[in-house]
C-alpha cells in the first residue's frame, strides 16, 4: 500500500492552496537522517562522504549537506562554480566529469579538486599543471544499474579510463611529471550490493598497482527503496563487507587508503516530494484506460519517461466527501508528449502499468513520492514552455521556507534575441 513518506494530507492540501501546485517539497529532517547514516560509513584509515549534487544542486541543499559535515561532487565545472557561489570551499569540491571545464584552470587554482576521467583529459591537466597531483578516474571492467541507462561501469559505459590502460596512464603521467595520489571509480546505480562489494575488490587490485595512491573514491550507486516492493542498500553492511580488505591492502602494500564515497539518490530520493493537482480524468471507453491527468509531467520528473522508473503516487482528496473506490488508472502529464506518464511498466518507457489508485477527482492532488533526487535537476524543463515550478524546504510540520521561487515566463524567455 503506498502512502506518504512526511506530508500529511493536511500539509498536502495547505501546500496547495497556499503555494499552488506543481511543487518539489524536500524534508530537512530526512535529508539529515541520510547524511548520519552516510557519515557512519564503515572505513579503516579515514573517510570523506561528497553529495553528488547532480541530484539536486539547489542552494539551500548544498549548504544544508555542507553544514552537516558532507564535501562535493561536482560533474561539470559549471556545478563546481555553482557549489561556490552557494558558500562551499573550493577544496571541498571534487570535478569529476565527461567534459573539462572550461575553466578548469582557475577552478583549480582556487583549490577545487579534480578527476580526470580520461586519457586526453589526464594529458590536459599535465599540460596546465605539470609536477603536481592528480587523481584519475578508472573503468573497472564491471558495471550494475537498473537499466543500460545507469550503468555506468563495464564495457558499454564510456566513464573512466579502461583499467587495462593503466600503463598509458603511467605515460602520460610520467611525461608530465604528473604525481597520482588519487582513484575515483563508479558503476552504477543498481540494486545489487554483491555487485558493489566486487565491483569495490576490483577497484583495490587496481589501486595496488598505482603506487602512489593515498585516496580512492567508490562512487555511489547506493540504492533506495521508493516502491514499497523494493529493498534500500544498507551502508552498514556493505562498508563491513569491505572494510577487511583494506586491511588486507595495508598489509600488502603498507599502504592506509582514505576511503571517499559519493551518494546523491541515498541522500535526497525520499526526502522530496512532487505535488500535483489533477486537472482532468478521462477514458478511452470500456476496453480501454482511465488517465488522470495532472499539471505537472516530464517538466518536473523525466525518470519514468526515460528509464522506466516508479514512483509512489498517492491521491488526496482536495475535500472530504463519501468514501471512495479504488481504480486502475494511467497517470498522464501535461506536456504534448505520449511519453510523459508516470505510470510505465517498470524498467520500459516504451509500456504502459495501470496503477491502482484512490478514485481521481479534478481538484484533488497527486503526490508523487521518492522525487528528491534526479526529478528536478533532470527534468524536460521548459518543453512545451511551461516554466520551471518552484521548490519549498520543509522545516518542522506546517513549517516550509521557499529555496526554488518558481519561474516567470518573463524568466524563461529573457536571453532571447
Amino acid at each position: 500500500m503506498e502512502h506518504l513518506f512526511f506530508l500529511t494530507e493536511e500539509e498536502v492540501l495547505h501546500v496547495k492552496n497556499y503555494y499552488g501546485t506543481p511543487i518539489f517539497i524536500y524534508d530537512e529532517k530526512t535529508m539529515l537522517q541520510r547524511a548520519q547514516e552516510v557519515l557512519a560509513f564503515p572505513h579503516a584509515f579515514g573517510f570523506t562522504a561528497r553529495f553528488a549534487m547532480k541530484a539536486l544542486p539547489t542552494r539551500k541543499i548544498l549548504q544544508k549537506f555542507h553544514a552537516w559535515g558532507l564535501h562535493i561532487d561536482a560533474s561539470s565545472g559549471y556545478e563546481a562554480e555553482r557549489a561556490i557561489k552557494a558558500g562551499i570551499p573550493p577544496s571541498h569540491i571534487q570535478i569529476t566529469a565527461q567534459q573539462i571545464p572550461y575553466n578548469l584552470k582557475e577552478l583549480v587554482e582556487q583549490g577545487v579538486l579534480y578527476n580526470a576521467c580520461s586519457l586526453q583529459q589526464l594529458k590536459v591537466y599535465g599540460e596546465m599543471f605539470p609536477g603536481t597531483e592528480i587523481s584519475v578516474r578508472i573503468n573497472p571492467g564491471l558495471g550494475s544499474g537498473s537499466s543500460n541507462r545507469t550503468n555506468v561501469g563495464g564495457p558499454s559505459a564510456s566513464f573512466g579510463i579502461w583499467h587495462e590502460y593503466l600503463h598509458r596512464v603511467y605515460e602520460v603521467a610520467n611525461e608530465y611529471r604528473l604525481k597520482i595520489t588519487g582513484m575515483h571509480t563508479h558503476i552504477g546505480s543498481g540494486s545489487d550490493p554483491e555487485v558493489w562489494v566486487r565491483c569495490a575488490h576490483l577497484a583495490l587490485e587496481t589501486a595496488g598497482k598505482m603506487p602512489d595512491v593515498r585516496r580512492i573514491s567508490l562512487g555511489g550507486g547506493y540504492k533506495v527503496a521508493r516502491m514499497s516492493n523494493e529493498k534500500t542498500a544498507n551502508l552498514q553492511e556493505i562498508g563491513n563487507r569491505i572494510l577487511p580488505a583494506f586491511f588486507e591492502f595495508e598489509k600488502r602494500h603498507g599502504r592506509q587508503l582514505h576511503l571517499e564515497i559519493e551518494p546523491g539518490t541515498y541522500l535526497v530520493a525520499n526526502a522530496g516530494s512532487l505535488l500535483c493537482s489533477i486537472i482532468d480524468v478521462v477514458d478511452t471507453g470500456p476496453t480501454g484506460y482511465r488517465f488522470i491527468k495532472i499539471d505537472s509531467g516530464m517538466t518536473e520528473n523525466i525518470r519514468p519517461s526515460m528509464y522506466g522508473a516508479l514512483h509512489p503516487l498517492i491521491v488526496v482528496p482536495h475535500e472530504k466527501d463519501s468514501p471512495r473506490n479504488k481504480y486502475s488508472y494511467i497517470v498522464s502529464g501535461h506536456c504534448c508528449e505520449s511519453g510523459d506518464i508516470f505510470t510505465p511498466q517498470q524498467g520500459d518507457p516504451e509500456s504502459l502499468g495501470p496503477r491502482e489508485l484512490l478514485e481521481a477527482k479534478i481538484g484533488d492532488v497527486l503526490v508523487v513520492e521518492g522525487a528528491g533526487a534526479y526529478c528536478s535537476s533532470q527534468s524536460c524543463k521548459n518543453y512545451n514552455s511551461f516554466p520551471e515550478c518552484g521548490e519549498l524546504l520543509r522545516i518542522a510540520p506546517f513549517e516550509f521556507e521557499w529555496i526554488r521561487k518558481p519561474q516567470t515566463l518573463e524568466q524563461m524567455v529573457q536571453n532571447e534575441v
